[in-house]
């Protein structure tokens, strides 16, 4: 695919894009309901982190064992049933709180989905290698990211309606339809043939196709400093989501409704960063592109901290995720240009183990710390911790222009 209009031609990819668009439009609804359930239920934003904690360490766990999984499994089946087994999971839900609230259900239900949802995603960076050449990954990456938050945009909208008349419970259910229509479109794509292991590594034992991924971040210098930085930036944002939500319902008084309405303005960031971070990384650079977007979403944190109204609340974390979306395609396209595709499933799995290792801890600290210090002080700090980490990056082989070129990734 050497034309820039080759990827608007290609059934495979376009039927995957549709379907995963559709798929992320599905998510958000669980993204806004499942706090809203834990919230009116208990009231607490520390419960709300303690589950997103939860859920992020069973990420973690299956993790070590997803990248294994995906190199050695057909990706494609793989991909299937891990929707068919997120579809039954969020099913249950609507089904048990017709019979009374029942929060410890979520505290099942949402570890083992993200669990899953960590194999998918690990098959998923695998499957855009397998559908498009090297020279349109970070296209493909873009457009995938900006139609899935375009979708995104009007999910929470509808999530927000939806839990508003009927309840958090059927935005969920409509969540767990989404995950048969993903199904259904990776059902329907061909994927390049997988590389068979060869026998040498075959023979050599689980320890060391564990061991694999790791190994080949910890080589590359360039991938070893992101690990380590995006470690540290996870941990200050993952429970941001949370914060915010806090934040609209606690500080500003405002409706579910409002909450969704929120998310999905701020979803537009996501969709600018997609669209922009081609030609971004182009003019700029990798290290230009990368320590910008995370310096720049350091002020949107603190930002959204001082943050006495709606529409300054939407506006930071518009800018916020645009700049997560800049870092976080520019991360994912260098790892999948550098990596052998025999190894690639193991280290994504290795590069998101390692780095949302510390989200858990992270999630737990920064929605505690709302709850009683205050949504303002977190933001403050976690903002100008992010600052730091693009200082710091400066100083390290991220600073490059064009690390894939320059042989320091291998």
């Amino acid at each position: 695919m050497s034309e820039g209009s080759s990827l608007w031609r290609d059934r495979n990819f376009t039927v995957f894009w549709a379907s995963q668009t559709l798929s992320v439009a599905g998510d958000s609804f669980a993204l806004i309901a499942v706090p809203l359930l834990v919230l009116h239920v208990t009231g607490s934003v520390a419960q709300m982190g303690l589950l997103t904690g939860v859920a992020s360490a069973a990420s973690v766990v299956a993790g070590i064992f997803a990248g294994v999984l995906v190199d050695r499994l057909d990706r494609r089946r793989l991909l299937i049933w891990c929707d068919v087994a997120r579809m039954a999971l969020y099913g249950i839900v609507p089904v048990a709180w017709a019979f009374g609230p029942k929060i410890w259900l979520l505290f099942v239900v949402l570890p083992l989905s993200e669990a899953i949802g960590m194999v998918f995603q690990v098959a998923y960076v695998t499957a855009v290698r397998g559908l498009v050449d090297a020279d349109r990954i970070t296209e493909a990456n873009g457009r995938l990211s900006a139609t899935a938050a375009a979708a995104g945009i009007g999910g929470p909208l509808l999530a927000g309606v939806v839990a508003g008349w009927f309840g958090p419970t059927a935005a969920i259910a409509i969540n767990a339809a989404s995950f048969g229509v993903s199904a259904l479109g990776v059902l329907l794509i061909r994927l390049r043939r997988q590389p068979v292991p060869s026998a040498e590594e075959a023979a050599r034992g689980p320890w060391h196709e564990l061991l694999a991924g790791a190994r080949f971040l910890w080589r590359q210098p360039v991938l070893r400093a992101l690990t380590v930085l995006l470690s540290f930036f996870i941990f200050l944002t993952l429970g941001l989501t949370d914060v915010l939500i806090y934040h609209l319902k606690h500080d500003l008084g405002q409706s579910d409704g409002a909450v969704g309405v929120v998310l999905a303005v701020a979803a537009l960031g996501t969709v600018g960063g997609s669209l922009l971070v081609g030609p971004v990384r182009r003019r700029l650079g990798f290290g230009a592109s990368w320590m910008g977007a995370i310096a720049v979403a350091g002020l949107a944190i603190m930002g959204l901290g001082v943050s006495t109204g709606v529409p300054v609340a939407g506006a930071t974390a518009a800018a916020y995720l645009a700049c997560v979306s800049v870092a976080g395609i520019c991360s994912m396209s260098l790892r999948q240009q550098v990596t052998p595709d025999h190894l690639l499933g193991r280290v994504t799995s290795a590069f998101w183990m390692t780095h949302y290792a510390l989200g858990p801890a992270g999630a737990a600290v920064l929605t505690w710390g709302a709850q009683h210090h205050g949504v303002e002080v977190v933001c403050l700090l976690a903002g100008a911790a992010c600052l730091l980490i693009a200082v710091a990056a400066f100083f390290t082989p991220i600073r490059q222009q064009n690390p894939e070129l320059s042989g320091a990734t291998g």
